[in-house]
């Protein structure tokens, strides 16, 4: 099967315009961008898809070795951008997809011309004086938890990571995306997810990058935003005023708004 079937890719907005492609976090799909993706429509060819094993995707296509590391999925990333021929394109990832847009970055930066990564973190785990928001007994017990109950996980976990408890339809919504991602995969890419360190990936990346940061985030907290922003040379930190994980839901014409200031000079 070919890279547009296997990652359920949909392609809109203006045939000639810059292509601007759009990479969904764990337990998403490419539903998650429904409030943004479209704002961009008129100037840009908006490529959105799902990773595999999630959302459309092709699950058979799923191999633990590939994906036993983000090298596989930027590795996706970069085939889906051999097959449309994109050269110069907006990479718009959010979360984990942010260190995927870094990997593929590095290793083909021609391909891409500016990188917004949304909600990054590049280690989530403390280490020393870098602070990543969780200790390593923190991210053992939500990965048992995530391993024994996937389908009670998601529904505790969603409202939490959306942080917007006045707005309970958006916890919901999340916790609809978990639950339509296949299990097994999802308690793989979580092990790969909150196990990663791209710490010495970031210093390689020569593209112009837009780092957005909500101001309350439990998954990425603030100190992480700017430790992504210090250390990739050619970026630009904008906090945003908005709270949770998940700013493309929870704030989308703040979140759109920092984009189009960033990729429309």
């Amino acid at each position: 099967m070919g890279v547009i079937d296997r990652l359920n890719v949909t392609i809109t907005g203006r045939p000639d315009g810059q292509p601007m492609v759009f990479a969904h976090g764990f337990g998403c799909d490419q539903h998650m961008w429904s409030q943004l993706a479209p704002r961009f429509e008129a100037d840009f060819l908006v490529v959105l898809f799902d990773h595999v094993g999630s959302g459309g995707s092709d699950l058979s296509a799923y191999d633990p070795v590939r994906y036993d590391s983000l090298d596989g999925y930027a590795a996706d990333v970069l085939d889906l951008c051999r097959e449309l021929d994109l050269d110069d394109a907006v990479f718009v990832g959010h979360s984990v997809s942010a260190m995927i847009g870094v990997l593929a970055a590095v290793a083909e930066p021609d391909r891409f011309d500016k990188l917004v990564l949304v909600s990054p973190s590049p280690r989530y785990i403390d280490d020393g004086p870098y602070r990543g928001g969780f200790t390593e007994a923190d991210i053992a017990d939500m990965l048992d938890s995530l391993d024994s109950n996937y389908l009670g996980w998601s529904s505790a976990m969603a409202p939490v990571i959306m942080g917007n408890p006045g707005r309970p339809e958006m916890g919901a919504q999340l916790t609809e995306s978990f639950c339509r991602t296949d299990p097994e995969i999802a308690r793989h890419f979580a092990r790969v997810t909150f196990t990663s360190d791209n710490r010495a990936d970031l210093a390689q990346v020569v593209t112009p990058t837009l780092v957005l940061q909500c101001r309350q985030d439990v998954i990425a907290p603030v100190a992480v935003g700017r430790y992504v922003a210090q250390t990739i040379a050619d970026s630009q930190l904008v906090l945003l005023d908005a709270t949770g994980h998940c700013p493309n839901l929870s704030a989308p014409d703040a979140t759109s708004a920092a984009i189009a200031a960033f990729v429309r000079p």
